[in-house]
């Protein structure tokens, strides 16, 4: 045994046999307080045997039968590693028609000729001795025959048609299924009376084996592997029973009790079968251990009550059934020591500011102390949500501020004694980066500086360091470390990086990044951002059980820098393929430490992001399971409502995935009445979301809980929340209904209360229904629907709104509750005033004379009362929609038409029309009528008060359409033939006198001249003879002037062809002289040229001018100013002074006689030529270019 230590070492190494050491060790650790002991460690030693010696005869089969080659290895310890070879020490192809069983023996569905041979070796490797034992050769010799025999599925293994197998939980359960048959059978699993583990289940060997990883009781039950192919199917059946080694549910703990004190120590375990738990003291069992006194064992749990010192000793439990045991020690101290402080005195504790500060108070005493914390030396106990009191004796403050700096004191007392220490806490504000460095893009050669400005505590002291790509910066001159910045002189591409500044306190350390791209002096390619690289060689380190840590290499982040990665993570147990978001951290961090969960397969892969998107995923981590654990939490949105008035359903959210923590995930479900019940009553149910309560009273409050649990235990206690069983329908009607009428379509309706008790739910409120039972002022009844108004909570009074006036109406009021109404109050009566009537339903004048109009109307559809009178207004409207004064007659109710009488002779009239009740007067409805004219069409003198002027002739629809410099104005005219009009314009907006043009004849079109391009003008139309008649006003505008667009006469193609053609012309001519020449002929060229000009070369001449000249190359002069077109493309001037052919340029369209537009200039026929040149501007291009066609 190694000194000072409980190590036990055997060292065979030097001499000695390993069976001498053979047996069962136990370890007693012993003081005077006691004795612990270990479990039993049993030591065996390995062995290797040889393989018997055994005479093995040659194997001949026919072709398509089975076979099974046994291997029967020696028995070894630890058992073998089994597979076969040739002896080439080749591995021997395995199929679907030939494999290994679990036992080593190989077995042949069926043989084929390929399957002769002499050199079938089965080997037994021994891993812990390091030897590989080997069998004799087996020779197989097959006989081929024709045909072969097709055979239906036999099974080699197992035997019979069923058989039993067991298992511990935890551990893997492995089946087995190997048929022969020709062709060669398929196996099927399945499992009687239920589905196969989703996440647990896998198969090997080609399907013969059905392996289920973790098993648990559930997994017990028979499973049928099935082997099929065409000729037939069969099938066993193998029971499968998971027995259970005990396992831990609670395990003792340490227990330091003081003398008189009471406590308990429990063991509980479960397994299966059922463990048997046994106690030991000091490790003696307990029934022959010394008497106690103050311990009494009662099964799974040992009491204590008034324990003195004597008391204290090391005790056992063992938990053990057939299939193992388990054995934990527990210490019960029992002493009595005053309290104890072990924090340092006036240790000064110093913080950044919206940090947590966690202020350290380590004690011990027995019995244990109290802890309470004070502020500042008279300062009161501490308590509310801005602190939490660790059981440790630690006082956290979650946000500490500046004002949290000052002495804190933690005191500790007990029966025995009072003990205190203050501490001090600082709260500094934190470091921060004011001006971080940016990105920069420079070019070689050249110099940039990275800025980075802080802002710090003034009782800290930064350190301010500066790395490129998380390294030292190189040791070159030319790297400039300021106190603010970093500045790298003469740049080179090796400059290219990651520049990182971190500032360091001994409190906190920020850092911010910039990374320096180097480009080469331009020109320089346009920079390619893209979409990072995804990253690669992820690796977890740091395997704890609750976290892990996981690094990767960035990959390229192509020209835009990686802003930060996305870490997502598989779970391989519970969602295999899903990939969920873990978190994210800033583009400058590659490592990252991860909150894990229990009972998770977890595997990673993390995503680069920046500017331009995301990168694709990098490739999964490895995979790291997490051991399985008690459920952190509790099922959410718990909540209990009664759906019958004897039940009462209790919900909730179950737990998600992997938040079960581990195998086995059930609910406890506890409920009580409130206030009634003492004793909680519990189910545990499997996992599922809801339980019904039946046979509760009706409507009565609860208090319930459900807490989640899985095979290693119970979640923390949850919180409990309140529901109430089934309501039922109301049980009696409001009482004391009261109706107050506030006007005729408003009314008040008061009732008191029902009692809360007879509501039998939750109160919802009040429905008022009421109906209309008839009209007072027609006395006839007619179904009308009921009308339902609601008032939500505990309301006792209600308006409704909408009545019809001078009814009578009847209402009830009922309580609502969820479950739905009561029954209904004693129906009250109540009746509402007169209103003010509708308007008349209709309103017609019809036979118009000179001087009367019929008037016939429809009474009121909705009277509102009784009809006192009809009122009706009216007033004449005169030729510019002045009214007239307004005359009012007053007809009896009873009336339904009227003749009025005297009036104007060709007159507008409109007339207002409405009913009267008692309360006022109702809405009016208005009409217009014309009286017709004077048969003679002469216009009579005005006579008598009241009387308005004839009605005039109208001009209407004035329009307009402009130009650069004239408009046409057109209209529409209604009156008497043979008026003559004149047109009046000016600019609008200007007080210049209006200028008039006459009209000639009486067309309903003129066009104004001599405008100015780009002008507002306002345009009115009048008729002589008739005093005061004008138009309507219409505002206009012309179009801004164009530029004359002239044409460059050298550069036209047509222009070019004519020249080309007369040169064409004189070199010919040229020629036949200088041939006619040489002939020794004289030809007198001028006068042959006058004599017989010709036509293609002469000038063309018209009667009052030439059109000779042009331009050439460095001239670019404009047509003269007195050519003029041919005469097959000339348009002539319109004989009428209102023609546009004057003002053609830049014009596409003209009008017809009308005024209406119908087309273009440039088709109209062809005219003759107009003498003389009616333009002093120059031509247009089209008639420029018609010049020379």
């Amino acid at each position: 045994m190694k000194p000072n230590s409980g190590t036990l070492v055997i060292n065979i190494m030097n001499g000695g046999k390993a069976e001498a050491y053979e047996g069962i060790y136990q370890c007693t650790a012993r003081n005077e307080r006691g004795a612990a002991i270990s479990n039993n460690i049993v030591i065996r030693p390995s062995r290797s045997p040889l393989w018997t010696k055994e005479k093995l005869e040659p194997n001949q089969v026919r072709e398509g039968d089975s076979l099974v080659l046994h291997c029967r290895p020696p028995v070894g310890l630890p058992p073998p590693i089994i597979f076969w070879m040739d002896n080439a020490f080749q591995r021997l192809p395995q199929s679907e028609r030939v494999s290994q069983g679990l036992n080593g023996d190989l077995y042949f569905s069926n043989v084929q000729p390929e399957d002769t041979r002499e050199d079938y070796i089965c080997y037994a490797r021994f891993n812990h001795t390091q030897t590989i034992q080997q069998k004799q050769p087996i020779s197989v010799k097959v006989l081929s025959t024709k045909p072969v025999t097709e055979r239906q599925p036999v099974l080699l293994t197992p035997t019979g048609s069923t058989s039993n197998k067991v298992e511990l939980r935890g551990n893997v359960l492995l089946l087995e299924c190997i048929a022969a048959g020709l062709p060669t059978p398929v196996i099927r699993w399945i499992k009687e009376g239920g589905e196969l583990p989703a996440n647990r289940t896998f198969f090997e060997n080609f399907k013969k084996t059905l392996k289920i990883i973790d098993v648990s009781e559930a997994d017990s039950g028979n499973y049928k592997c099935i082997a099929r192919n065409i000729l037939g199917s069969t099938h066993h059946v193998i029971s499968v029973t998971v027995k259970a080694a005990p396992y831990w549910i609670t395990a003792p703990r340490n227990l330091v009790l003081s003398p008189g004190e009471d406590g308990m120590l429990i063991c509980r375990a479960n397994g299966n079968p059922k463990p048997h738990i046994s106690w030991l003291t000091n490790g003696v069992p307990i029934a022959i251990a010394p008497e106690d006194p103050s311990r009494k064992v009662d099964g799974d749990t040992i009491i204590f009550s008034d324990v003195q010192e004597r008391s204290s000793a090391v005790y056992q439990c063992n938990a053990s059934n057939e299939y193992g045991y388990l054995l934990a020690n527990a210490f019960v101290n029992v002493l009595a020591e005053p309290p104890r402080i072990l924090t340092p005195a006036s240790k000064l504790y110093q913080v950044i500011a919206n940090t947590p500060a966690l202020l350290d108070c380590a004690y011990f005493g027995s019995p244990k102390p109290e802890i309470e914390w004070f502020k500042g030396v008279k300062g009161s106990i501490l308590r509310g949500n801005e602190y939490v009191f660790h059981d440790n004796g630690t006082l956290e403050i979650p946000v500490a501020q500046k004002d949290s700096t000052g002495t804190y004191t933690c005191v500790a007392r007990n029966k025995l004694g009072k003990i205190q220490n203050e501490v001090q806490l600082e709260v500094k504000d934190p470091t921060m980066i004011i001006k971080q460095p940016e990105y920069k893009v420079i070019q070689r050669a050249g110099q940039v500086s990275f800025e980075c400005t802080i802002k710090h505590d003034p009782t800290l002291i930064p350190t301010v360091i500066w790395l490129k790509d998380n390294g030292e910066l190189p040791d070159d001159e030319r790297f400039l470390v300021g106190k603010d910045n970093l500045t790298i002189m003469n740049v080179t591409d090796k400059d290219d990086g990651t520049y990182t500044c971190i500032i360091n306190t001994t409190l906190d350390s920020v850092s911010a990044s910039a990374v320096l791209t180097v480009v080469a002096a331009p020109p320089t390619p346009a920079i390619i951002y893209a979409r990072p690289n995804p990253p690669f060689d992820l690796e977890l380190t740091g395997q704890l059980e609750r976290s892990i840590e996981l690094s990767w290499i960035p990959g390229d982040e192509n020209n835009s820098p990686i802003t930060n990665f996305v870490i997502e993570y598989e779970d391989g147990l519970h969602e295999p393929g899903v990939w969920h978001y873990q978190t994210e951290v800033p583009g400058t961090q590659t490592t990252v430490q991860l909150k894990l969960s229990p009972y998770v397969n977890y595997s990673f892969r993390v995503i680069a992001v920046n500017e331009i998107g995301r990168s694709q995923p990098s490739e999964p981590s490895e995979q790291y399971l997490t051991k399985a654990a008690n459920p952190d939490e509790n099922p959410s949105n718990v909540q209990g409502i009664g759906s019958e008035p004897d039940n009462l359903v209790i919900t909730w959210e179950s737990l998600k995935g992997f938040q079960s923590n581990g195998p086995g995930l059930q609910y406890k479900v506890s409920w009580r009445q409130k206030d009634f019940d003492d004793e909680w009553t519990s189910v545990i149910v499997a996992n599922v979301s809801k339980y019904i309560v039946s046979g509760t009273p009706t409507f009565v409050p609860y208090e319930i809980k459900v807490q989640a649990l899985n095979d290693l235990g119970y979640a923390p206690e949850p919180s409990e929340v309140i529901g109430h069983s089934g309501e039922d329908l109301p049980m009696v009607a409001p009482s004391n209904v009261q109706v107050h009428v506030l006007n005729s379509t408003l009314a008040k309706v008061h009732w008191d209360p029902v009692p809360l008790k007879t509501v039998r739910g939750h109160l919802q409120g009040y429905k008022v229904y009421y109906w209309k039972v008839q009209s007072l002022s027609r006395r006839s009844r007619r179904h009308v629907e009921k009308k339902i108004l609601t008032f939500r909570g505990n309301k006792t009074f209600g308006m409704l709104p909408g009545l019809e006036p001078y009814s009578s109406y009847k209402l009830n009021v009922r309580v609502v509750n969820g479950k739905g109404e009561g029954p209904a109050s004693p129906d009250k009566v109540f009746k509402t005033p007169e209103g003010v009537p509708s308007s008349p339903s209709f309103l017609k004048i019809t036979n118009p004379t000179l001087d009367s109009l019929t008037l016939e109307w429809g009474s009121p559809t909705h009277p509102n009362g009784v009809l006192t009178s009809y009122i009706l207004k009216f007033q004449p409207i005169n030729n510019t929609h002045e009214l007239g004064p307004l005359v009012e007659i007053r007809i009896p109710a009873n009336e339904s038409s009227l003749i009025l009488k005297n009036l104007n002779y060709s007159t507008r009239y409109k007339f207002y029309f409405n009913a009267q009740t008692s309360v006022g007067s109702g809405s009016q409805i208005t009409e217009e009528a014309v009286t017709i004219m004077d048969e003679a069409g002469i216009l009579r003198p005005a006579v008598g008060a009241g009387k308005v002027q004839p009605l005039y002739p109208r001009i209407r629809n004035v329009t307009t359409a402009a130009a650069e410099t004239y408009a046409n104005i057109s209209w529409e005219y209604e009156g008497p033939d043979h008026a003559s009009f004149y047109v009046e314009y000016g600019v609008a907006g200007s007080k210049e006198d209006w200028k008039k043009e006459i009209v000639n004849g009486s067309r309903s079109f003129f066009v104004l001249k001599g405008l100015t391009p780009g002008t507002a003008y306002k345009v009115r139309v009048g008729a002589e003879g008739l005093s005061g008649f004008k138009s309507s006003e219409d505002v206009f505008e012309t179009g801004p002037a164009m530029a004359s667009r002239q044409v460059d006469i050298a550069t036209q193609g047509w222009f070019i062809g004519l020249m080309c053609a007369v040169a064409l012309l004189i070199l010919i001519l040229l020629i036949v002289c200088f041939i006619r020449r040489n002939k020794g002929g004289k030809y007198p060229v001028k006068e042959k040229e006058d004599a017989h000009a010709d036509p293609e070369i002469q000038p063309m001449k018209e009667d009052d001018g030439t059109f000779g000249e042009y331009s050439d190359a460095e001239d670019h002069k404009p047509l003269k100013k007195g050519s003029r077109t041919p005469s097959d493309r000339t348009v002539k001037k319109e004989d009428s002074d209102d023609s546009l052919v004057d003002y053609g340029e830049g014009v596409n369209g003209q009008f017809n006689e009308d005024g209406s537009f119908i087309g273009q200039y440039s088709g109209k026929k062809e005219k003759e030529p107009v003498e003389g040149n009616e333009s002093s501007e120059a031509p247009s291009p089209v008639n420029a270019m018609n010049s020379f066609v």
